[in-house]
């Protein structure tokens, strides 16, 4: 049996035995940071592989059958044994320390994270941070990684997911360039500006973007451009303060130029979108204190 599968059975195990002593999906998925569709899902290929129904569903809650009370029973059994095991392994281990390897995408990595790592470092002095920025897609077994920091919420119900904020973005470009073009106010006049379109690494796809209109309804602006930049969202910044067009990015990563007057903001009045960013670590039962002490602290920290 692989390490990789040993992990998703695990996991699965753990996460019936929460949905069974809070009676819901939604509450198991709030306590475990994840979604209740990442729960219904976990659950349902459990029931299939064993070839029973754990739970009677209702819109309201969900009750164990007599063969889900059994399985709980034995299961539950089976993981006090495992944190058992693991107290007597780790020493009660409450010390953080060791090394942290984490893996974070460019833009988060260099305006939110590293800020961060200094003070946090210097709370825990004998945890050693191993930090690698880059947009490319991890595998936590094969990589070796504890920790990633990703945009957006994942699929994967191998995954936990913490929420660390709502991201909000804008529309900026250089003084000049809004001198010399104009200030665009509506979709409709973005297309008479060059634009600067980024492209996602993990899908090859142009993203779109984001707005608000006057009733608060969200809009979606999708658009080709022959100014393209792939893997490194800060390029597109750059573009955008050498006078080379519009572009969307969050307002945590324009602030400096914007504060230099490098930047300026535009559609202001059609703003108020967000992306979330979160940090994603695999499911298990027991968290290093190393592991617990980061993801409290950014969790924290950003909020």
């Amino acid at each position: 049996m692989s390490r990789a599968f040993e992990s998703v059975q695990l996991g699965s195990i753990e996460l019936f035995c929460k949905a069974a002593e809070a009676g819901s999906f939604t509450a198991a998925a709030e306590a475990l940071g994840i979604t209740p569709a990442s729960v219904s899902r976990t659950i349902h290929r459990l029931e299939s592989r064993l070839g029973v129904r754990l739970f009677n569903r209702t819109t309201r809650n969900v009750k164990l059958t007599s063969d889900g009370e059994l399985y709980r029973a034995q299961c539950q059994q089976a993981l006090d044994q495992i944190a058992n095991a693991e107290r007597v392994l780790t020493g009660q281990q409450s010390h953080a320390k060791g090394l942290l390897r984490v893996s974070v995408g460019t833009v988060y990595g260099h305006h939110r994270l590293v800020p961060l790592l200094p003070a946090f470092m210097a709370k825990y002095p004998d945890i050693d941070i191993e930090l690698n920025i880059s947009n490319r897609n991890i595998d936590f077994i094969d990589d070796g990684y504890d920790l990633a920091i990703r945009m957006g919420e994942p699929r994967d119900s191998r995954v936990v997911a913490r929420k660390l904020e709502d991201a909000s973005v804008g529309v900026f470009g250089a003084p000049d360039y809004l001198r010399q073009h104009g200030r665009p106010t509506c979709l409709e006049t973005l297309h008479q500006h060059d634009l600067i379109q980024f492209i996602l690494p993990s899908t090859g796809r142009p993203v779109s973007w984001i707005f608000r209109d006057e009733e608060g309804e969200e809009m979606d602006f999708s658009f080709s451009s022959r100014r393209r930049v792939h893997e490194d969202v800060l390029a597109g910044v750059g573009w955008a303060i050498a006078g080379g067009g519009l572009f969307q990015i969050y307002h945590f990563v324009a602030a400096d130029a914007v504060a230099q007057g490098r930047l300026e903001e535009v559609m202001q009045e059609m703003g108020g979108r967000v992306r979330p960013f979160y940090i994603l670590y695999p499911q298990n039962r027991h968290l290093s204190a190393r592991v617990r002490a980061f993801v409290d602290y950014l969790v924290t920290t950003l909020r």
